[in-house]
């Protein structure tokens, strides 16, 4: 749940579930997201009020799936990242001494810390390592917060802010929230507030 980690953060700085069935509403990018999250062995649960938009999807930034708030400066995009692939790439190679491979279940802290450096044009961030009991409502093992103070670019359609959360859950995926505002006092996050149940680990 969102709400536990926006709250989380919040307090450092100052429906539906995807069960793999397909609604006839149900918009092309929406079943391709809805996909991406069961291999993931996440759920998705659609947010009231929100409508959705085309995620961005370049060279520069890739996400999977977006909403939007209307009437309010406010977007959130997910990514959701299967391990089972990597993992079984690294079976085969970790029995060859000759090079350095990295576990896959590290490989979540990198994607955090790269997508924060390119979002904020490389100024500093506010980072926080999510504890325990919060990680335990996503059914997740590890999990980080950065605050940003976005760069001005088009790929981020010029917001001035953003939350970046980032989930793991050993052996199975990672789960990628990026919640954009123009402001980062309560209403930012009363808006993540608002998508808090949106994305969590199966148990």
């Amino acid at each position: 749940m969102l709400l536990s980690v926006a709250t989380f953060g919040m307090s450092q700085q100052a429906n539906r579930a995807a069960r793999g069935g397909r609604s006839k509403g149900e918009s092309r990018q929406l079943k391709r997201f809805i996909k991406l999250a069961g291999e993931a062995n996440v759920t998705y649960t659609s947010p009231e009020g929100f409508k959705e938009i085309k995620a961005i999807n370049n060279d520069t930034l890739s996400f999977d799936y977006g909403l939007a708030l209307p009437g309010e400066d406010f977007e959130v995009w997910f990514e959701v990242q299967s391990q089972k692939k990597v993992l079984a790439s690294f079976a085969r190679l970790v029995s060859d001494t000759s090079r350095t491979n990295e576990h896959p279940d590290s490989l979540y802290n990198k994607t955090g810390l790269t997508l924060a450096r390119q979002l904020s044009g490389g100024q500093s961030y506010f980072t926080t390592i999510i504890p325990p009991d919060y990680l335990a409502r996503y059914n997740a093992d590890e999990g980080k917060t950065y605050l940003i103070d976005l760069a001005d670019a088009r790929e981020t359609r010029h917001y001035k802010y953003a939350l970046l959360i980032t989930l793991h859950k050993d052996h199975v995926g990672t789960i990628v929230a990026l919640c954009l505002g123009n402001e980062k006092g309560s209403e930012f996050f009363k808006n993540i507030f608002k998508v808090s149940k949106c994305l969590r680990f199966k148990s």
